[in-house]
């Protein structure tokens, strides 16, 4: 039944279903959870076999370093080739141009924010804060919907978002460059480029191509934020591939203004994985002198058991595919639902990704605050409306993110037999309010 072809008679009878199911659904006391992109722990479960690569009589790696012992705050070399490999930097350049630290890749998105805010990212930067009027704000560009956590590093910094369509291909390009062009106090724009946080979206060549050519245009200083979390979390082997912003930049001469993130922490386990990133030597080297500041090292112990336990990109792939074993099921029951529930009523669209950890799901104008709202009265929990935009704020109000992997997959059904009730019942109460 499409909401906009249904009689009023047709709505009222339906909506009078949809309220006594959703009133059963409180009934059962429910305590399931959509809200967080977290691995199950059946995905844990896969890289248990990690503990048990260093011992007291293996722990020295080729390059007789001592990883027990401070220092090469930079990184181990063999964990700079690992996941260098995986930011697709060439082989001559992973030694200079990869830091490796601890656990989380959003810790060294805060660094490096803070780091070209308050210093400048490289040696002889100006740092952002000086380099604008008093009073005058810095500026970041933040494509939505996004990711939330990006959105709160920046409120902490005072950095006002703006913010940028995607459009299934990457940010609209045109609406990003006419910005920067226009705006020397834009120092940045975020991006997830492959299996985007929420929406799944791979950006497209030329979307990558233009982004990395955003240094020539924009103002000083001005940095390409590039979270590729989801890099190798593909759900099946014909998932789009992501074109290398390392090659785009070099060509173009400006890697100064790409730093690229990465994490294994949904790859092996999310509590104690590695975070990384990349840019060019110069940036490299002004964030490891800054860093300095903090620490004398990273765990280098476990740099060293990552290493040995997924060995290179190849190992990566293929211990990735076990992940989406585990997670596919759970993906299609989500897309099931929808389809067998939401398709063809004009009540909401939603994303199919090939990979990451999302689908998102758009209501109808002014309904994701309802959705959500309904949705943990039936005791199911969601991603709060406007989480995916600067400040909590969706002009819409209509994005909902969902977040499939950590629940079993029986939970998964169940919570979506919950969410599509409620998108349905919030859309007829919408079309026929009382």
């Amino acid at each position: 039944m499409h909401i906009d072809q249904a009689s009023t008679v047709e709505l009222s009878q339906r909506l009078s279903e949809l309220e006594q199911q959703h009133q059963a659904f409180i009934d059962l006391q429910l305590t399931l959870d959509l809200t967080r992109g977290k691995p199950s722990s059946a995905q844990l479960d896969l890289s248990n076999g990690l503990l048990d690569t260093v011992n007291a009589d293996n722990f020295n790696n080729d390059h007789n370093i001592d990883p027990r012992n401070y220092g090469v705050l930079d990184g181990l070399p063999a964990a700079k080739d690992l996941f260098g490999s995986i930011l697709s930097v060439t082989e001559t350049d992973i030694q200079q141009r990869v830091f490796v630290g601890g656990n989380s890749s959003l810790t060294l998105m805060h660094y490096t924010v803070w780091f070209a805010f308050h210093f400048g990212l490289k040696i002889g930067d100006q740092a952002w804060a000086s380099q604008v009027a008093d009073g005058e704000p810095i500026k970041m560009l933040c494509p939505c919907p996004g990711y939330d956590r990006h959105f709160s590093l920046c409120a902490q910094f005072g950095i006002e978002m703006i913010p940028v369509a995607l459009t299934g291909k990457g940010p609209d390009m045109d609406q990003v460059e006419a910005l920067v062009k226009a705006d020397s106090s834009i120092k940045g724009i975020w991006c997830v480029p492959r299996f985007a946080n929420p929406t799944g979206e791979v950006y497209s060549e030329e979307t990558v191509t233009r982004l990395a050519g955003l240094g020539k245009i924009a103002g000083d200083n001005f940095l390409v934020l590039w979270d590729n979390a989801y890099a190798v979390h593909s759900l099946n082997d014909k998932a789009k591939p992501l074109a290398s912003i390392d090659a785009a930049a070099k060509s173009q001469g400006t890697l100064d203004h790409v730093v690229q993130f990465g994490s294994s922490s949904k790859i092996t386990f999310a509590g104690a994985g590695i975070g990384y990133l990349s840019s060019s030597e110069a940036n490299v080297e002004g964030f490891t002198r800054n860093f300095g500041m903090a620490t004398i090292g990273s765990d280098k112990i476990n740099q060293l058991r990552h290493v040995r336990f997924l060995k290179d990109l190849d190992g990566v792939r293929q211990h990735m595919a076990k992940h989406a074993a585990i997670i596919n099921p759970k993906f299609a029951a989500v897309t099931a639902s929808l389809e067998t529930h939401i398709k063809d009523t004009g009540m909401g669209r939603w994303s199919n990704p090939e990979g990451g950890y999302f689908v998102s799901f758009e209501t109808l104008p002014g309904l994701a605050k309802t959705v959500v709202s309904l949705a943990a009265e039936a005791g199911v929990k969601l991603t709060p409306a406007g989480a995916t935009f600067p400040n909590g704020n969706d002009p819409q109000d209509c994005n909902i993110r969902l977040a499939p992997t950590f629940p079993e997959l029986e939970d998964v059904e169940t919570a979506m037999a919950v969410f599509v009730n409620c998108v349905q019942l919030a859309s007829i109460q919408q079309k026929i309010p009382s």
